[in-house]
């Protein structure tokens, strides 16, 4: 006898204790899985593995429904594992029950089936149950025998043929298509060492010695033995793979695939199993879907989301034309999808993730975000701030990082105040009064410029003027120098409360956070570091939660708590948000991990491989560098004054004190203008008590004023010399003796001064500089 479906009972067992099934219900509906069931007890029994099995007989799929709606009401905490020993019909017929009953929940059961066809499931429908389904799979349609034979069969007319004209077929009918194969090929061989010559002449050869077709006695035929020997002989290359047999008439040389369907990707091939070498399972970068979308010739989808400067929509342009497809982004992303897709070689399209995550697993097994889109093969890649991390590599393939990163805290950032005018007074010193002249003019600027101090202050309204603004200017200047000197002699530092995460978790004062739904908020979770794990208790017991829903909320929340709140972010965001406006921010302390972004795909995508390739290149190239520098620094906003990130003190410049110096220099201006309006005015009034000239009297004063003696004029007539304490009068030309202290006019005053302040002024603003 030959049995040319392959017994799968060793593959059926292999692929339990694969699974890890401790306790398995075994439903059948024929006399053939009842000796399927009998030689399942014979192989377990040689083997070590422990399983309890629970057999059940249905007579139909109805039957078969009540079997399984009562282990899922009996066992309402336990997965469900059964195996389905019934043809590919009845068991999807099956599963349809069970999916229309709203009080089973579906993701509980995982199914096995027997017969070697579970491609004639539809996925789609499993999928959208949520059933988990594990079977085998005999014809290989991406063997070159099964495609020649299909190509052959569309081209049948149905009418004639049903069955016939598509691209598909049962494993049964591939069964009967190698049975008569093998048929004509041992009857083939047979005929061609003469084997049936006899076989037209019966009535010669005494084969049977009736003459006529209405024989009442038939003889056994003879030749039946030589045929089945040839047909056990014969090897071939049939639609169900080898065809070869053993001494037994066992098919020996088939491979069985062994397929995986599920809710987080779809159906799989997960291994093969063949009787030589037993189970073998691909390993996970070789695990390829199967009936994915042609690859070739296809704009390909590229899911992401929005987070400057990763992924951001462009301003509407001044012109009014709406910007459409990929022109409507810019950022990181965007530059680096545009780089790799020339290097492989693709046309790709952007779309917004729909429920704006990144991707988690859910409690239901499945995955949401971009992951969860990859999973359902609504993309064809993701490229966007998606980190690599193992619970997401089990489901899809990253390629190589394209960017290295950890876990920081982002705070308020202190920042010191500028040097201005008003954060300064001027005290009010006691008025000495005494003569001027040029040396003493000289000592009272030099003294009020070292703060020590003279004997002596003007009394006129401009020396007033001219005093005051150079007794501010000293005091700023002297103060600025001494200040940054001893900042500089001192090494003082601003300094942050919080320097690393062990200080977060000292403390309650300062909350802390991170998103919701991330890797961030997984690495917390899952940490066994006790300080993390604090961390972890501390944010999940805070009221209000100290988790937000967007990285954007987690950075107005530090901008707005004054320094009472720090957001755990990935360092990529902290750098870049440090560099915008309004540059509050900062971070502080080292990261708390090391891990990457990576382009996601498809598990066993045609593209990974080829993804990971051209980000490796554009690495060695220094493409990477280039990005990350354009928009994190070029496109920065803030400058080093204005983030003050290290705390340090930072060189006083000519722009810190310029407010000064206009302060002075406006008032020595008014000073100026002062003594000359004083000088005409004193000019004028003399001229008239002493009778002489406008003229005579200004040359007199001016005289005085840079000589120290008047005109030497006769006069006959005058009154004496009227002296006061900061200037001298001319009365007439009859007195000839001026007293030996000269008195300095106050345009003596401000020529000196200004010419005195301005040079110490550029002096000292050229050390201050240095």
């Amino acid at each position: 006898m030959l049995f040319l479906r392959p017994i799968n009972i060793r593959a059926i067992v292999d692929l339990i204790e694969h699974l890890g099934w401790r306790v398995v219900h075994y439903i059948y509906v024929s006399n053939e899985g009842l000796m399927r069931v009998q030689q399942l007890f014979q192989v377990m029994g040689k083997s070590d593995l422990q399983m309890t099995l629970n057999v059940k007989r249905a007579s139909d799929v109805n039957s078969s429904y009540v079997i399984l709606k009562e282990l899922h009401h009996t066992n309402p905490e336990l997965d469900i594992h059964a195996v389905l020993d019934m043809s590919i019909p009845m068991a999807s017929e099956l599963m349809n029950l069970l999916s229309e009953d709203p009080r089973v929940h579906n993701r509980r059961f995982h199914f096995l089936l027997v017969e070697p066809g579970i491609q004639e499931l539809d996925f789609t429908k499993i999928r959208l149950y949520g059933y988990n389904v594990s079977g085998f799979q005999l014809v290989d349609f991406n063997n070159m025998t099964v495609r020649l034979f299909l190509s052959d069969w569309t081209k049948i007319d149905p009418a004639e043929w049903p069955g016939a004209g598509v691209k598909t077929i049962t494993y049964e009918a591939a069964l009967a298509v190698d049975a008569v194969s093998l048929f004509t090929r041992a009857m083939k061989n047979l005929s061609n060492f003469g084997l049936f010559e006899s076989l037209f002449i019966r009535a010669k050869s005494g084969a049977n010695s009736s003459k006529t077709c209405a024989a009442e006695r038939l003889n056994v035929w003879n030749k039946g033995k030589h045929v089945l020997k040839a047909m056990k002989e014969m090897e071939f290359d049939g639609l169900t793979g080898r065809v070869a047999f053993d001494n037994r008439g066992h098919r020996k040389e088939f491979t069985l695939d062994v397929l995986d369907i599920g809710i987080t990707r779809g159906a799989v091939k997960i291994g093969y199993w063949t009787p030589k070498d037993g189970l073998t399972m691909l390993k996970r970068k070789m695990v390829r879907p199967i009936n994915a979308p042609s690859s070739e010739n296809r704009t390909r989808i590229v899911t992401t989301i929005q987070t400057p400067p990763y992924i951001m929509k462009k301003p509407k342009p001044i012109n009014g034309h709406p910007l459409i497809g990929n022109d409507k982004y810019e950022g990181y992303c965007v530059d680096l999808a545009r780089k790799v897709a020339h290097e492989v070689g693709f046309d790709y399209v952007f779309q917004m993730v729909k429920d704006g995550a990144y991707g988690s697993k859910l409690p239901n097994d499945s995955w949401n975000g971009m992951v969860g889109e990859l999973i359902r093969l609504e993309a064809d890649m993701a490229i966007a701030p998606l980190t690599i991390s193992a619970v997401r590599e089990r489901v899809i393939d990253f390629s190589k990082p394209f960017m290295s990163l950890g876990i920081s805290i982002m705070i308020k950032n202190r920042r010191t105040r500028k040097l201005t005018p008003n954060e300064w007074h001027v005290e009010d010193e006691s008025n000495i009064t005494n003569d001027f002249t040029i040396s003493n003019s000289l000592w009272f600027s030099l003294g009020a410029f070292m703060q020590q101090g003279c004997d002596f202050s003007p009394k006129s309204i401009s020396g007033r003027i001219v005093g005051s603004v150079w007794w501010f200017f000293t005091l700023i200047i002297i103060s600025s120098y001494t200040a940054n000197l001893a900042a500089f002699l001192t090494v003082e530092r601003m300094s942050t409360p919080i320097e690393s995460a062990e200080d977060l978790a000292k403390q309650t004062e300062i909350e802390y956070g991170t998103l919701r739904s991330g890797t961030t908020e997984a690495f917390f979770k899952t940490s066994k570091v006790a300080v993390y794990e604090r961390m972890w208790a501390y944010m999940t017991s805070k009221t209000p939660s100290v988790f937000t829903d967007k990285i954007q909320d987690g950075i107005s929340r530090v901008r707005e708590s004054n320094g009472k709140y720090a957001f755990l972010v990935e360092s990529s965001t902290n750098d870049y948000i440090n560099n915008r406006l309004p540059c509050d921010t900062m971070k502080v302390g080292s990261n708390l991990d090391s891990k990457g972004f990576g382009i996601a795909t498809p598990a066993g995508s045609d593209l990974g491989d080829k993804l990971t390739l051209a980000v490796l290149k554009l690495r060695e190239d220094g493409e990477l560098d280039k990005l990350q520098k354009f928009w994190w620094v070029e496109k920065g906003q803030c400058t080093p004054q204005d983030k003050n990130t290290d705390g340090g003190q930072s060189a006083l410049t000519l722009s810190n004190v310029a407010g000064i110096f206009y302060i002075l220099i406006g008032g020595l201006i008014l000073a100026i203008i002062v003594a000359i309006a004083e000088f005409l005015y004193k000019s004028k009034v003399d001229s008239k008590k002493s009778k002489t000239s406008f003229g005579l009297a200004l040359k007199s004063k001016a005289r005085l004023s840079f000589r120290g003696h008047p005109a030497r004029e006769d006069s006959s007539s005058g009154t004496p010399l009227r002296k006061s304490m900061s200037t001298y009068t001319y009365s007439g030309p009859s007195q000839r003796k001026i007293d030996q202290k000269k008195i300095n006019f106050l345009i003596e005053i401000s020529l000196f001064s200004l010419s005195l302040s301005l040079s110490l002024s550029l002096s000292l603003s050229l050390s201050l500089n240095t």
